[in-house]
């Protein structure tokens, strides 16, 4: 097969007719591959074969789309270390994550397979003798999915198999940033031969081809993972075509730290949620309220664990990578820089030191004191391995902080104060929150964004569903 050919639609492979983009090592900024976009009429072409393939797959026995998905999820485990090598190439995370990270596509695949035989109607009683009323739930349609380029794989899971399971046809469109993996993951779904032709499409290339894939007629949903002005972009342009939209559009996650707290479980919990993926992870602790009688023993804590953190070369033993490329890398520094010049201080970690290799875009893990609300390094989404600490005194000062934000994905507690942490998790306006453990959510649960962090959700029944609309039917029996 074609290197070159990145597109595919309808069972087949071809060769992107629209501008190339290249793809760059982040440990050592170097291109690595050139993948062409794919053109308009290519993006049509995949919407006309989604549209035509899903009537049949949506009346097909949901057992067999749930095989489906088990053979998927058996092709990445026999393939998983040449995937997890495309992850460190376009990534750049140490070749132990990349690996946990194609494992856990293949247990998500493994557990939205087993929603085939779980997804149930309902029968409620009708105003009229002789007649009942059926509620069932069936397929959407065409699903325009999109991906964000820090957990390449793990996101293209998340939106193709409860898609695919709930008898919708799918178009996915990886990040133009990172698409390797997800390009290798399609070849092996189309040698793996589970799929029929149209059920999955893929379509590479940046921002216009997911326009154009958005505002296509034909598409019935998009899904997205993203920046949250794309999102909005988005779900502007879906109002052309009345698609359903679902959004996971990132996050400022705030961290309380009471004064009750074990601090040596927060410190080694939030210094994950900071620093895990490089900082990159739309759930990473970036503003840490810490309650002034513990805030020196904490800051103290948490400098240690983040020094215990090994940065560097993919196949040693190390813990973070780069950050994903330049301009991520210049945000960040920035954000250091400007921390700085406001007035907070520097505790640990930082950008151009001597230990970290010349090229690539390097930073260690980072822990900034003295950080106060009115920083733009509390007011801004980083997405880097940064930990700024914030000292409180409070409850209601630190209810007020953590909620001083646009975002509303996560937020962390940690307290061994009952009535406490039962009023923070209501007094939160947050969609996930985390008491007493580091960030993770689990498959059956629900990831979940409330304010600019989004709009539906992933994981678990409620992220099945959101697959599936309901059909009314009036049975008059008499």
């Amino acid at each position: 097969m074609n290197p070159a050919e990145t597109i595919w639609i309808d069972g087949a492979w071809e060769a992107g007719a629209g501008p190339s983009l290249p793809v760059v090592d982040p440990a050592t900024e170097k291109e690595i591959a050139c993948v062409a976009s794919a053109s308009t009429e290519q993006v049509v072409r995949a919407a006309e074969a989604a549209a035509s393939a899903q009537p049949a797959w949506g009346a097909l026995e949901p057992w067999r789309r749930g095989e489906a998905l088990r053979v998927i999820a058996a092709w990445f485990r026999r393939h998983r270390r040449e995937l997890a090598e495309l992850l460190c190439s376009e990534t750049g995370k140490p070749i132990a994550k990349a690996l946990e990270d194609v494992e856990n596509s293949a247990i998500y695949l493994d557990y939205m397979a087993q929603w085939d035989r779980r997804i149930e109607g309902e029968i409620v009683p009708s105003d009229n003798a002789h007649e009942t009323i059926l509620l069932s739930r069936v397929p959407i349609g065409v699903v325009a999915a999109i991906t964000a380029w820090n957990y390449p794989l793990d996101l293209f899971v998340r939106k193709v198999a409860p898609a695919l399971i709930t008898g919708n046809t799918v178009i996915l469109k990886p990040s133009e940033v990172t698409p390797l993996a997800c390009i290798r993951a399609a070849r092996l779904i189309a040698e793996s031969g589970c799929l029929p032709p149209g059920v999955f499409n893929l379509v590479t290339g940046g921002g216009s081809v997911g326009a154009a894939l958005c505002s296509h007629p034909l598409v019935n949903m998009i899904t997205m993972t993203g920046h949250r002005e794309t999102g909005k972009k988005i779900m502007t342009g879906a109002a052309g075509t009345l698609a359903r939209v679902s959004l996971e559009l990132g996050g400022s996650a705030p961290a309380i730290v009471w004064k009750d707290a074990d601090l040596d479980l927060a410190a080694e919990a939030l210094a994950f949620s900071s620093f895990e993926n490089s900082g990159q992870v739309c759930t990473s602790a970036e503003r840490i309220l810490v309650h002034q009688d513990v805030h020196d023993a904490f800051v103290e804590r948490l400098v240690e664990y983040a020094n215990r953190l090994r940065v560097g070369d993919r196949h040693g033993e190390t813990d973070l990578g780069p950050l994903v490329n330049a301009t991520q890398f210049g945000k960040v520094r920035q954000a250091i820089d400007r921390a700085r010049a406001e007035g907070a201080h520097l505790v640990c970690g930082g950008y151009g030191l001597p230990s970290l290799p010349r090229e690539g875009y390097w930073i260690r893990p980072t822990v900034i004191t003295g950080v106060t609300p009115a920083m733009s390094l509390f007011n801004e989404e980083i997405f880097g391995p940064l930990a700024p600490v914030i000292r409180i005194g409070r409850y209601d000062e630190a209810i007020r902080l953590a909620n001083a934000t646009r975002y509303g994905l996560t937020a962390f507690v940690f307290s061994n104060d009952y009535r406490l942490i039962m009023q923070a998790q209501n007094d939160l306006r947050f969609g996930e929150v985390y008491i007493n453990r580091a960030m993770g959510e689990a498959l059956q649960g629900f990831h979940t964004g409330h304010q600019e962090s989004g709009i539906g959700g992933e994981d678990g029944k409620h992220g099945v569903l959101k697959y599936t609309q309901i059909r009314t039917v009036y049975h008059r029996y008499s």
